[in-house]
């Protein structure tokens, strides 16, 4: 018995290509989320005499890691989904909203670490 081919076989690189996508956007959410936890541990179990301003700014830093780390896991999600739909019925066009999402989220985090350092020096 030979199996019928699915639509997806046509474009199995694409596909491929697509989860190879989704999994370096679950890397770098994952990668945003430690970062915060690291601020966090590091500032607490290595800075006891530091202001309270810098104390609430690393809560801060850690709260909004974690956030902008589960909004790319759902984002980045949401947009395989769309991808393969888009790869089956060949009417693909590149998303450029999640580049600049989560570079506009990059450039917040350094803002606020920047802040941080300023504040613990």
């Amino acid at each position: 018995m030979e199996k019928e081919k699915t639509i997806s076989s046509k474009y199995i690189q694409q596909h491929l290509a697509n989860e190879r996508t989704y999994l370096a956007w679950v890397r770098t959410a994952i990668a945003i989320i430690g970062i915060g936890f690291l601020i966090t541990n590091l500032h607490f179990s290595f800075m006891d005499k530091a202001s309270p301003e810098a104390n609430t700014l690393t809560i801060v830093i850690g709260v909004f890691s974690i956030i902008c780390g589960f909004s790319l896991i759902l984002f980045s999600t949401f947009d395989y989904r769309k991808k393969t739909k888009q790869i089956d019925e060949q009417t693909f066009r590149p998303s450029r909203h999640i580049v600049t999402w989560v570079s506009a989220l990059l450039v917040v985090i350094i803002l606020i670490f920047s802040l941080y350092f300023f504040l613990i020096f």
